[in-house]
């Protein structure tokens, strides 16, 4: 009897909501096809991948190809400056946004506050193409705006693009100039969950403006500033591809190369599809590991995680 009263609840939930998974139909199918199916060819980090005889004719290898990469001095320096840079891009860049959003959170002006707002997440909808670009006008050892500025006032000109420290600064700089506007927006969403009446009750209990920051609204952000940190730390040995790529110069690829763009120069331009596969797969094996401790540490820590 409860077995069909379930059935007839589910029956009816069914022809309620169908309309929705028939909507879910299609980025599921999308998902399927294109994200999931083509996983399988990851077998090619095993075998020895020959164009002409397809990933399932092509011999078999073992591990060859993870051997070569750990004894590969490229790869390791690729791995040396993945890691460096997304620290530092965390280090410097994650902390940014929060601070934006405790800044704006606290103007008077509500107009001000919006157009504050727009201005700092507008460089999030430009390409890396463009930026490099801005960065050449602005950065270049010569004709660049910001030497010729320095050479005004007498000061020598500061090799931004082609000395490594340099570039690792400028590098670094521009990507939190670029996604700090865009991360506020999140903390600033987070913020209006915060009940007035806390601040409120903080204010009578005397508390002044840095310790209902301090007391009120840091922990109200807590939840996000975590689940958002355990998603970056997923990413610590992931690497996008344009911003190195179009950044990078000759003269700077002792730091400059990365996982990304060497993935792309053997692999690619070298067709060394195997050894590149290999290298890919040991980059995601080693994110999920981070993104996995970084979630069970959140969790014994009392936080909710991402799962």
């Amino acid at each position: 009897m409860a077995q069909n009263t379930r059935m007839k609840e589910a029956v009816k939930y069914i022809k309620r909501t169908w309309m929705l998974y028939a909507m879910l139909a299609l980025p599921m199918a999308f998902f399927i096809l294109f994200r999931y199916v083509p996983m399988t060819n990851i077998v090619i980090a095993f075998k020895d991948y020959n164009i002409f005889r397809g990933v399932w004719e092509s011999p078999w290898v073992g591990g060859k190809w993870f051997a070569q990469a750990f004894t590969d001095r490229n790869f390791g320096f690729a791995v040396r400056n993945t890691l460096g840079l997304n620290f530092l891009d965390l280090i410097v860049g994650f902390p940014a946004p929060i601070i934006l959003a405790l800044l704006l959170n606290e103007l008077p002006y509500k107009k001000y506050k919006k157009l504050t707002q727009t201005i700092v997440y507008l460089p999030h909808f430009l390409s890396w193409i463009i930026i490099s670009g801005i960065s050449n006008q602005l950065f270049a050892l010569g004709g660049g705006i910001i030497n010729m500025a320095l050479g005004k006032i007498g000061i020598p000109p500061v090799n931004f693009l082609m000395e490594n420290t340099m570039w690792v600064g400028t590098y670094v700089g521009l990507g939190v100039w670029k996604e700090m506007g865009w991360g506020t927006i999140i903390y600033l969403a987070a913020l209006t969950a915060i009940n007035p009446e806390i601040y409120e009750a903080a204010e009578v209990d005397g508390a002044g403006r840095w310790r209902k920051i301090w007391h009120v609204t840091l922990p109200g952000l807590r939840p996000t500033i975590v689940v958002l940190l355990i998603m970056n730390l997923g990413r610590i040995l992931g690497s996008e591809f344009d911003r190195p790529y179009t950044m990078a110069n000759p003269t700077v690829m002792q730091v400059a190369d990365v996982i990304s763009t060497m993935v792309y120069r053997v692999g690619i331009r070298s067709n060394q599809f195997s050894y590149t596969a290999a290298i890919g797969l040991f980059q995601s094996v080693i994110c999920v590991i981070f993104l996995v401790a970084a979630n069970t540490i959140a969790k014994r820590s009392g936080e909710r995680g991402i799962w």
